[in-house]
C-alpha cells in the first residue's frame, strides 16, 4: 500500500524539526559546560591563593594585641612612665556561658566586692558577643595560677598577661605626667585614631591627663593581632604562634624635667598645697612642674573607686587640680616688680621717695601696710616690699603701662608646653575694664592702688610667674617655655625665635639688683640663704589676699585663722645672681607671709639644681691654699 504523500512531507518537517531543536540545545549545554568548565579553571587555577586565604578564615582568626606604650623619661633618661605585666582573667560573652554562674564561681577563687560585681554585669551585658571583659586584673601569680587550674570549670574566662602601665615616681609627676585608664564610650568616636577597633581591647588604655593625653598617638604605637583557631560559633580552640603580627612600640618621650629637682620639691611640700615651677633662663626649658598635694597615677591605672574619687574630689586642698596651671591667683607684691619697671621706662626717677605710716589715707579711705617702714625709695620699697610706696607709684603712672609690661612678661598670656587646660588669668587695663563691664566702663583711680600691690584684677598662675622671673633674669628675650625635649628621635626645638624684650637694660638691671636686696637685706633677709658660699638667690617675696578684708586694710592676714581664709604666699626668684641660670616660682595656697611660706622652699628646690650644675658647684667648691709642697690640694665647701 503506498503512503500518501502529505504524510512523508509531515514526518519530514518533523524531523527536521527535532534535529533544530537537538542542535540548539546541544549547543546551549555546550556553552553552559564549558563557562562552567572556565568558571572551575578560574577559581581552581587562577585564583586559587586568594580562596585559599578566604577559606583560611573560616578555620582562623586574628585578635588584635595591643602595643607596648612608649616611656616617659626626664632629661636624664630616668623612667617616669613604664609598662610591666599584668595578670588579668578576661570573660567572653555567649549563649552558652550563664554569666551570674561563672562570676559566683571566681567570687570563690578572689574576692569581687558587690560594687565590682554589679559594674561587671553592665560591662558585659553591654559588650559586644564574644568580646572579653577583663573581670579581674593585676593579679599575683598565685591567684593566676589558681585560675588557670580550675579554668575547665570556668566557661568563657581566659587567664591572660598583658602589660599595665606604672608610674615610680607617681605623686611627684602626676598632675604633668598624667595617666591612663579605660576607653569609655565618649572616647570612642566614628573616625579618626578614636574609631580603631583596639580601643575595645580590655588591656588597652588611653591618656585622660597631662603629658599622657598630649601625646596619647605618639605614645599608643600600632597594635598587633595573634591567630587563632576558631569553631563555628568563632570561640578560640587553638593559638597559633606561627601566624601571630607583632605589634610596633609607642615612641618613648623626653621630657625636660628633672627628677631629682622634681622629687625634692614633693619632699619640700610634704602636706602644703601650692605649685613650683622652675626654668632654665637660658634656654626656657622646664625643670619643675610640681602641683600640691598629688594623689596616686597608678590607682587611676587600675580604677579608682567612687568613694575614693569622691574623697579625693571634696579634700579641701584639692589634690586632682593642677596648681601649676589650671589655678590662678593674685600674685601679690611679686607684682611689684612689673610696676617698678613701668615706672622706670615712664622716666620715673628710682630716687623717688614715699613715706609709710603703715596707713594712707586717700579716696576717703584708710589703704593698709604691713608696717611703717618710714621713708623709702624704688629699691628700698622693692626690697621691703612697701605697699604704700607701689598705692602711690602706680597712681602716678596709670594701669595701661604697668598691664603693657607684664604681659611682656608673660603674665595674662597661654603658654603652650604641651599640657591642656592651662588658665591664662588676667592683666587689667582701661580696655578690659570697658569689655568686661560694660555698664560700669569707666577705669576708676580707686581701682589702681591695688593693682599696684597686684591684687584687684590681676590674677596669674605659677607657670606665667616662673616666665616672668625667667624673663628678668636673662634680661634680653622673652623666653618661652619648652616642657617636651623630643618625641621618639625627633627633637621639638621651636622654630620661632623669641623676640627681645623692649626695655632698657639699665632698668632690667635695676630691678635685678632690687630682687637681690630682698634675699641679702629686705623682706626675704635669712629665710632665702642657700648656704653655696658666693652662690646668692635673687628674689622677690609676695602675699596675695584670698578673700577681702575690707576698707582695703590688711587686718589680720598671713597665716592666721581658718586655712581657707588663710593669704597665699608666692615667691620668684632666679639664681646665681650675678650670672642667672635658673629661675622659679613657688606658690604656697593659703600659706600666710611669701617670706615665711614659699621663700624657704624655693631655696631648698633651687639648691639641687644649682648643684647639679657643674660650673655652679665649680664656683661652690674651692680648693684649699697650701704653703708648702705637699700631697694634691683637697677641696671643700665655702662657708656662707
Amino acid at each position: 500500500m503506498s503512503r500518501s504523500p502529505l504524510l512523508l512531507d509531515e514526518v519530514n518537517e518533523r524531523q527536521g524539526l527535532f534535529a533544530r531543536r537537538t542542535v540548539l540545545f546541544g549547543g546551549l549545554a555546550g556553552a553552559g559546560l564549558l563557562a562552567l568548565g572556565g568558571r572551575l579553571v578560574q577559581l581552581q587555577l587562577l585564583e586559587a591563593d586568594k580562596y585559599a586565604v578566604l577559606s583560611e578564615h573560616n578555620e582562623f582568626d586574628f585578635q588584635l594585641t595591643p602595643p607596648p606604650r612608649g616611656l616617659i623619661l626626664d632629661r636624664h633618661g630616668v623612667v617616669l612612665a613604664s609598662n610591666r605585666p599584668d595578670f588579668r582573667l578576661l570573660l567572653a560573652k555567649d549563649e552558652s556561658v550563664d554569666v551570674d554562674r561563672v562570676l559566683a564561681s571566681l567570687s570563690e577563687l578572689m574576692p569581687i566586692d558587690d560594687g565590682r560585681m554589679r559594674r561587671l554585669r553592665a560591662e558585659i551585658e553591654a559588650a559586644p558577643r564574644r568580646q572579653p571583659i577583663a573581670v579581674v586584673e593585676d593579679m599575683s601569680w598565685e591567684e593566676f595560677s589558681r585560675v588557670n587550674v580550675r579554668a575547665p570549670e570556668l566557661p568563657g574566662v581566659t587567664a591572660d598577661m598583658g602589660e599595665v602601665r606604672v608610674y615610680p615616681f607617681s605623686a611627684a609627676f602626676a598632675h604633668v605626667v598624667g595617666y591612663v585608664a579605660k576607653v569609655s564610650a565618649k572616647d570612642i568616636t566614628k573616625t579618626g585614631p578614636n574609631s580603631e577597633p583596639i580601643l575595645l581591647n580590655p588591656g588597652f588604655r588611653i591618656g585622660k591627663q597631662g603629658i599622657e593625653k598630649s601625646y596619647d598617638l605618639q605614645l599608643r604605637g600600632k597594635p598587633g593581632a595573634r591567630k587563632v583557631e576558631v569553631d563555628v560559633k568563632g570561640r578560640v580552640v587553638r593559638k597559633d604562634p606561627q601566624g601571630d603580627i607583632p605589634s610596633v612600640p609607642g615612641s618613648p618621650i623626653r621630657l625636660t624635667l628633672d627628677a631629682d629637682i622634681q622629687n625634692r620639691a614633693l619632699e619640700v611640700f610634704g602636706a602644703d598645697s601650692g605649685a613650683a615651677v622652675m626654668m632654665d633662663c637660658r634656654s626656657g626649658e622646664v625643670l619643675c612642674l610640681f602641683s600640691a598635694p598629688s594623689f596616686d597615677a597608678n590607682a587611676f591605672v587600675r580604677g579608682v573607686s567612687g568613694p575614693d574619687y569622691r574623697a579625693l574630689a571634696e579634700y579641701e586642698r584639692k589634690p586632682l587640680f593642677n596648681k601649676a596651671l589650671t589655678a590662678t591667683y593674685p600674685p601679690g607684691s611679686t607684682f611689684k616688680t612689673m610696676v617698678a619697671l613701668a615706672a622706670l621706662e615712664r622716666g620715673v626717677d628710682p630716687s623717688r621717695s614715699y613715706t609709710c605710716h603703715k596707713h594712707w589715707f586717700w579716696g576717703g579711705r584708710s589703704w593698709g601696710c604691713d608696717k611703717a617702714h618710714g621713708t623709702l625709695d624704688l629699691k628700698g620699697a622693692i626690697a621691703q616690699s612697701c605697699d604704700i610706696y607701689f598705692y602711690q607709684l602706680a597712681l602716678s603712672i596709670g594701669p595701661d603701662p604697668i598691664a603693657r609690661v607684664a604681659r611682656f612678661f608673660g603674665l595674662g598670656q597661654k603658654h603652650d608646653i604641651g599640657i591642656p587646660g592651662q588658665k591664662v588669668g588676667l592683666v587689667p587695663d582701661t580696655a578690659y575694664k570697658r569689655r568686661a563691664f560694660p555698664r560700669d566702663p569707666v577705669w576708676h583711680p580707686g581701682e589702681t592702688p591695688s593693682m599696684g600691690i597686684g591684687q584687684g584684677y590681676v590674677s596669674v598662675n605659677a607657670l606665667q610667674l616662673c616666665i616672668q622671673a625667667a624673663r628678668l633674669a636673662n634680661g634680653r628675650v622673652a623666653l618661652e617655655p619648652r616642657l617636651v625635649q623630643s618625641v621618639g628621635d625627633v627633637a621639638q626645638v621651636s622654630t620661632v625665635q623669641p623676640p627681645e624684650l623692649p626695655f632698657a637694660q639699665d632698668h632690667l638691671a635695676f630691678i635685678r639688683e632690687a630682687m637681690t636686696a630682698v634675699v641679702t637685706s629686705g623682706t626675704a633677709a635669712h629665710v632665702a640663704d642657700l648656704g653655696l658660699g658666693p652662690i646668692r638667690m635673687a628674689g622677690k617675696t609676695g602675699t596675695a589676699q584670698s578673700h577681702n578684708y575690707g576698707a582695703g586694710s590688711h587686718g589680720s592676714h598671713g597665716a592666721q585663722g581658718a586655712w581657707d581664709q588663710r593669704d597665699h604666699a608666692w615667691f620668684i626668684a632666679f639664681a646665681p645672681y650675678d650670672d642667672p641660670r635658673y629661675a622659679m616660682s613657688v606658690l604656697v595656697e593659703h600659706g600666710g607671709f611669701g617670706a615665711d611660706a614659699a621663700a624657704p622652699k624655693a631655696a631648698q628646690i633651687m639648691k639641687v639644681a644649682l648643684l647639679k650644675d657643674p660650673q655652679v658647684r665649680a664656683r661652690i667648691v674651692q680648693p684649699i691654699p697650701t704653703s708648702a709642697p705637699g700631697p694634691a690640694p683637697q677641696t671643700r665647701l665655702k662657708s656662707a
